[in-house]
């Protein structure tokens, strides 16, 4: 259905995650995710694929936008209050929606919530095994800061990104 639609996303909606949104969010980061499961270690990928309940639990801890395309839920973004800055948590779009501009969409939001926050830094981990992130990062201002040992986060190699305010 969605790969039909024109390649803008045009009757795209993008607004903050209630509980209802739950199970809708983690359909959606199973998906995206998925495509590239044989990369991530058993805990790893656990932990980019959480629970509707882990979802609803997240909640409490920052704000999630979820990005709706004629009423489907099709991409998802959170944040959260680390010591270091503002973290950017689970960054999806679902395979049939990525090209369509929806993960700038999501990225402006944070950038928008950022700007009015007050935190100097907003961060984030990626993967280098999942094609194009870090280069729609690098689009939206982000810089690589150091590649990460896999020792960090359940075995699986990645780097991390940020932006500041001078």
């Amino acid at each position: 259905m969605l790969q039909a639609q024109a390649k803008e996303a045009r009757g795209l909606e993008i607004r903050l995650a209630t509980a209802d949104d739950a199970a809708a969010i983690a359909e959606v980061l199973f998906e995206a995710f998925s495509v590239n499961r044989e990369h991530y270690t058993p805990g790893a990928f656990d932990a980019v694929t959480p629970t509707p309940e882990a979802i609803i639990g997240r909640l409490v801890e920052g704000p999630i936008w979820v990005a709706e395309l004629y009423n489907e839920v099709v991409g998802t973004v959170s944040l959260t209050i680390e010591p270091e800055g503002l973290y950017v948590r689970s960054m999806a779009i679902k395979p049939s929606a990525q090209r369509m501009g929806i993960g700038k969409r999501l990225l402006d939001v944070i950038d928008d919530h950022w700007a009015a926050s007050g935190h100097k830094r907003l961060f984030l981990y990626t993967s280098y095994f999942i094609p194009g992130a870090k280069e729609l990062y690098e689009k939206q201002g982000f810089k690589w800061v150091r590649d990460t040992a896999a020792e960090e986060w359940h075995g699986t190699l990645g780097l991390e990104m940020d932006k500041n305010i001078a």
